[in-house]
């Protein structure tokens, strides 16, 4: 049936993308808040300038590798979100990202090249968007890792109007004969840890149902933190590219696999970089967990140990490098400012019992477990 016209006297009425929910104008100012950040991390090979509709990076640089190798990594960063929403502070969200993202790529010796992010809102903040992306860019600067573009999208409907997620992906280059991993370790390797500064990006849904369980607010002061509580558990994520390459430029084939301690924890994750037919013991009297991951297992009534699986628990990075240039590379990351020690050896062979993880993420790799008790004394941050 054809529909009868609409009488001049009873006008149909027209609806907008505006009354729909979404502003485009808040977009665009975002994006002019945002254009200096972004601009900041880029070197003469990111052509285009901010804007386009992809971002362009000259890779005519890998004309001077052999047999160069792309790594890539994608990731965001969970319900950290939630806690940064809660009290209004987003200016750290986007060293968490970086952190999350850039940092795998360096599990493989890669060095980073660019990065694009994206941001799903459900309204336009230009302010709130634009201190996200200038936390996401300063510490692409920090990586050397250039911003080469990104995307805001509004989704009214779908998300509140103060709720977002932010995800990034990025793109590194190594040389095919200096790729990191499992196949390089040997038995009686070093297993060097890197100090996290503190809960890092993961296990946050944890953490939010102690805190709500307990009654506290983020807005609360902690005495044992000398912040609020969400000041505290915003703490930015430690990133560990530049220090990392460095790492690998001093002490070159001495560094044989890396492992970056994300969701699964300390065992899970070293696990994965070790040769199936090898083991090691994390002896955890070699440091003690700071004490924001004290405080959350006291309020939850449980051990340290039980949340294992979860929390990085004070190491951020592992390292596993050849046996003699050990405490070289404890002495070069701690001249970098972040804490180092030894927390085991690499072992071959069949472990000694059947409580090591193994098999983590879906790696035929290694066996990790931990051992020992905690030290009482602070190391970590």
């Amino acid at each position: 049936m054809v529909p009868e016209p609409t009488s001049p006297a009873s006008p149909r009425h027209s609806s907008t993308y505006a009354e729909a929910g979404v502003d485009t104008a808040a977009g665009d100012l975002a994006v002019e808040l945002m254009k200096a950040s972004v601009r900041a991390t880029h070197g003469p090979e990111v052509l285009g300038g901010v804007g386009g509709f992809a971002g362009l990076f000259d890779a005519s640089a890998l004309l001077g590798f052999t047999k160069p190798l792309l790594a890539t990594s994608t990731d965001g960063v969970g319900t950290k979100v939630a806690i940064a929403q809660a009290i209004d502070k987003h200016d750290t969200i986007g060293h968490d990202l970086v952190g999350m993202v850039v940092d795998d790529i360096v599990v493989v010796g890669a060095k980073p090249l660019f990065m694009t992010d994206y941001i799903a809102c459900g309204k336009v903040h230009p302010q709130r968007i634009a201190d996200i992306v200038r936390g996401i860019a300063e510490a692409c600067a920090l990586t050397g890792t250039a911003l080469v573009g990104g995307e805001t999208a509004e989704h009214p409907g779908l998300l509140g109007p103060d709720d977002y997620d932010v995800a990034g992906a990025a793109t590194g280059v190594v040389e095919a004969d200096a790729v990191l991993g499992a196949e390089r370790v040997r038995a009686g390797d070093a297993v060097i840890a890197l100090g996290s500064s503190g809960l890092h990006s993961n296990g946050y849904s944890l953490v939010r149902h102690i805190v709500s369980r307990a009654g506290i607010s983020y807005a609360d002061h902690a005495a044992d933190f000398g912040a609020t509580w969400g000041e505290a558990l915003l703490e930015p994520t430690r990133l560990y590219t530049t220090p990392l390459l460095e790492l690998i430029a001093a002490i070159g084939a001495g560094v044989h696999s890396l492992s970056h301690v994300t969701g699964g924890g300390i065992a899970a994750n070293l696990a994965r970089v070790l040769p199936r037919g090898t083991w090691v013991d994390v002896d955890r009297s070699t440091w003690s967990p700071a004490p924001v991951f004290r405080v959350l297992s006291d309020i939850a009534g449980t051990s340290l140990e039980s949340s294992e699986g979860t929390w990085n628990l004070g190491i951020g990075f592992l390292a596993v490098v050849s046996e003699n240039v050990a405490s070289d590379a404890i002495a070069h990351i701690e001249a970098q400012g972040i804490p180092a020690w030894q927390v085991g050896v690499v072992e071959a062979g069949d472990p000694p019992s059947a409580d090591f993880e193994q098999g983590a993420k879906g790696v035929d790799g290694g066996a990790v477990r931990l051992v020992g008790a905690y030290a009482d004394g602070f190391r970590g941050q």
